[in-house]
């Protein structure tokens, strides 16, 4: 079949009824190319079937050619709009291999960088559901109030979206001056858009008839078809991989996960809002309680030149190439798991001993849930396929890694 946007094809006819079947894609219908072959009757919905690996660059092996450290920053292309939480899982899995924990301030500046993430994360998820039904001002207002976040997120790592913060043992800069006002601004006008957004859009009668009772996942079902993140809460299922004390200072917090009981289109939009208020939350309370002291583990900083550590030290930034030049990873295997803003995020890193980990396997949260094309969209017409599309928040870039 040729790549146009849409085309069908008459599949099969007995009597007078007739299934039709039509290509979507694979084109670029929301974050990166994918296609869904869709088969109606009229315009009602017997199957669907989610046609991807259209983006697959071989992200595992890759990441098995490549130093240990190297392999960070090309992780972070499964999902470049979440790099700090995509990566985090494997950073956790080389320090279990290791044998090496982060300081207590680096936990803290770990998960600061997580939930700023996770919010221009679900901001995004937002704004490609609001397009999906045509509403071009959540769109708009959704990916304007993401560059908020994304700007606090260049002024704590250095760069905007590929951060490479997090790496064995630490973090690689400290927190800058005066980075805490600049939080506290974004959160205050962050929960004013919030209420805005209802006023527009979530409490908007035209978006709720076609997001409410559409794509409906009972919790039963959720948890049989391995459905994670907010998806899977939207459900009334209270998971989040936050919650294992892991990564993180998650277990020094305190914090709210949300849940609805609905499990509809309409329910996984609203959580995702409740979900940027418990961030919202968390950052507030790291900002308040980050203690000070290194950004680094003890044995990595003794590798640090003695005439350069303390410059390092004193403006917060540290060079790591140069320390980890030489860094091999004990034999043996390590696994880890960290909570994305689509989910949970599952490493499996085995070592050989050598340089580079032997064998790198990522199972991702857009993967698990890809599954939900085929599962919700059966019964409704053909117009709620958008809906539902909108509201899972599917990243095909992730899923095929």
């Amino acid at each position: 079949m040729s790549s146009s946007v849409m085309e069908a094809r008459l599949l099969e006819k007995e009597g007078d009824e007739e299934v039709y079947e039509v290509f979507i894609g694979p084109q670029h219908p929301a974050s990166g190319h994918m296609r869904l072959i869709v088969r109606l009757e009229g315009d009602v919905i017997v199957g669907v079937d989610p046609d991807i690996g259209w983006v697959h660059r071989t992200m595992e092996k890759l990441a098995e050619s490549k130093e240990a450290l190297k392999a960070i920053p090309l992780l972070e292309r499964m999902t470049i709009i979440d790099s700090q939480n995509v990566t985090i899982g494997y950073v956790r899995a080389l320090e279990k291999l290791l044998g090496v924990e982060p300081p207590p301030r680096a936990r803290y500046l770990r998960t600061l960088l997580s939930e700023i993430n996770r919010i221009a994360s679900h901001l995004y998820g937002m704004g490609l559901a609001g397009i999906f039904v045509n509403h071009s001002t959540m769109f708009m207002w959704c990916f304007g109030d993401r560059e908020v976040w994304i700007q606090l997120a260049e002024e704590l790592t250095g760069a905007r979206l590929t951060h490479s913060y997090s790496v064995p043992g630490g973090v690689r800069r400290d927190l800058p001056q005066g980075f805490k006002e600049k939080a506290l601004k974004a959160i205050r006008y962050m929960e004013k858009r919030l209420d805005e957004y209802h006023r527009i859009f979530f409490d908007n009668p035209q978006v709720r008839a076609r997001y409410e009772g559409v794509g409906v996942l009972k919790p039963h079902e959720a948890r049989r078809l391995g459905v994670v993140g907010p998806n899977l809460r939207a459900s009334g299922v209270r998971y989040d991989a936050r919650l294992l004390g892991d990564y993180g200072v998650y277990d020094e917090l305190e914090f709210e996960i949300p849940v609805r009981e609905e499990g509809d289109a309409m329910s996984r939009l609203l959580l995702r809002g409740d979900e940027i208020r418990q961030s919202m939350n968390i950052i507030r309370q790291v900002l308040d309680k980050i203690p000070e002291g290194p950004i680094l583990a003890e044995k990595y900083l003794r590798l640090i030149p003695p005439k350069l550590r303390e410059p390092a030290l004193k403006e917060g930034r540290i060079k790591f190439p140069g320390i980890f030049a030489n860094l091999k990873l004990p034999k043996g295997e390590a696994v880890a798991r960290a909570e994305m803003g689509h989910g949970e995020i599952f490493y499996h890193v085995t070592s050989d001993g050598s340089k580079k980990p032997y064998r790198v396997r990522v199972v991702t949260p857009s993967f698990r849930n890809v599954i939900l094309f085929r599962y919700l969209p059966p019964g409704h017409r053909f117009m709620d396929l958008p809906a539902i599309y909108g509201s899972l928040d599917y990243f095909p870039p992730e899923a095929d890694r």
